[in-house]
């Protein structure tokens, strides 16, 4: 007989999954072990994106606990003892904190893949109002003020968007007729060839960060009881503002579909304008609604590097890393760091510097590629697109990459290519080349 808090195989979306998931990692159970929390957190991710059947005891020592390659399971048997303790530690969390939720977690002894279910106990209580969110503490009043021109900044990249959307595009996709003839610089088309025609319309997945958004009257009582208010009194600076003077109230309330990241935004015109002005047909759509079969299935371009279809998507042991806010370098060659960080003003705590990683992969058909484009924080992606548009710029990225060619003279079919940019006033500045790596196939 299935127990009333065992998880049942009903219907459970991907937001429901991941609510959950953060609710698990910051519990009194998981906040305090950062590995265990790593290690649920990349379980549920690769499941997530249905690379469930490559989670090993190698993968996870080498992704999780910096095991190296070198790393034998045999020999070394951390992996399964986390898990031991990851599953004593849902038990508890179930049993206290979570013993209301009704999505559950399980990581099934002998297995890596986490499962996703519903409560039998959530199933009975339907009809039951049941609050499962955990409250979120209140950010600080320079957080505030970064959340607000941030989203007043996303709401300008949107009427961008919506601009080029009235120029052409029809139901995610968008064509533009050019004259016959026309193609890109040579300082960027040995870059971009693999996404021009002859070749299949590029996927543009655009990033759905989660984030807080200003509530309006128009909104629901559900989403306005969700709400976090800030005092019109805790953010003078916004006094002459129109938001100061229309909204009565400063409430801000959870949204994952009202915005894109702004940088990300900003690049999406760019590279939209590249492609209509060789006559290439794209694809535009939000990563919420797309499956990791339609990335596999395409020439696929994915802005954002908070997405889940980021650095582990794509494991590959050499070379740079996105993870936790920071990029790691495996193996610093002379000059390069072994962590590059972003850096930030002492005195107001601006962002002054970004970084970004830029990945050329195969992808399963061996003519398609996956381009990942991505900052730390959205400064970093957009200065990496205006970089990859740039005929100067790629001229010295070419340079770079035939020089790990033994004839230097052929540029590597895969690569990674690590890029900087100053930022001021929250908008990216001079941006440059730091480091190259080749792919191996």
């Amino acid at each position: 007989m299935t127990s009333l808090h065992n998880p049942v195989a009903l219907p459970t979306s991907l937001f429901e999954k991941r609510e959950e998931l953060r609710r698990i990692l910051e519990s009194k159970h998981f906040a305090s072990s950062p590995k265990k929390s790593r290690f649920l957190e990349f379980v549920s991710e690769q499941a997530f994106l249905g690379n469930g059947e490559k989670l090993n005891e190698y993968l996870i020592g080498v992704e999780v606990y910096d095991r190296g390659p070198e790393f034998n399971s045999q020999k070394d048997p951390i992996v399964r003892v986390q898990a031991h303790e990851i599953r004593r530690l849902l038990k508890k969390y179930y049993e206290e904190e979570g013993k209301n939720s009704l999505i559950r977690v399980d990581l099934p002894t002998g297995a890596y893949v986490p499962v996703f279910g519903r409560s039998m106990a959530g199933k009975a209580d339907d009809d039951a109002e049941v609050t499962t969110e955990a409250a979120p503490s209140v950010p600080g009043r320079r957080s505030w003020l970064h959340l607000a021109f941030t989203l007043t900044l996303a709401a300008a990249c949107i009427m961008l968007a919506l601009l080029l959307v009235a120029r052409g595009w029809r139901s995610g996709s968008a064509a533009q007729s050019v004259p016959a003839g026309t193609a890109l610089p040579e300082g960027l088309e040995w870059f971009w060839r693999p996404f021009l025609p002859p070749a299949e319309p590029p996927l543009i997945v655009i990033p759905n960060h989660p984030l807080l958004r200003a509530a309006h009257g128009g909104d629901s009582p559900q989403t306005l009881s969700h709400g976090h208010e800030i005092p019109k009194a805790d953010l003078p600076e916004f006094r002459d503002t129109i938001h100061f003077r229309e909204l009565k109230r400063f409430l801000f309330v959870p949204s994952v579909t009202d915005f894109t990241s702004v940088g990300e935004t900003m690049g999406l015109v760019s590279l939209c304008q590249m492609f209509s002005n060789v006559g290439q047909k794209y694809r535009v759509q939000q990563s919420r609604l797309v499956n990791f079969e339609e990335i596999k299935g395409n020439n696929a371009i994915l802005l954002g590097g908070n997405q889940s279809w980021s650095g582990r998507v794509f494991l590959n042991v050499q070379g740079f890393h996105f993870q936790s806010g920071v990029i790691t370098n495996t193996k610093p060659q002379p000059g390069e760091k072994s962590v590059y960080k972003p850096e930030f003003d002492p005195v107001t705590n601006q962002l002054t510097r970004d970084y970004a990683l830029v990945l050329m992969l195969p992808n399963e058909r061996r003519d398609n590629r996956v381009l990942l484009i991505y900052g730390i924080y959205t400064q970093g992606s957009q200065a990496a697109i205006e970089y990859l548009t740039n005929p100067e710029q790629m001229a010295e990225l070419r340079k770079a990459l035939m020089g790990l060619s033994p004839d230097g003279k052929t540029v590597p079919p895969y690569f990674q290519a690590l890029l900087t940019t100053t930022v001021e006033n929250a908008v990216p500045g001079n941006f440059s080349l730091v480091a190259v790596r080749e792919i191996s196939e």
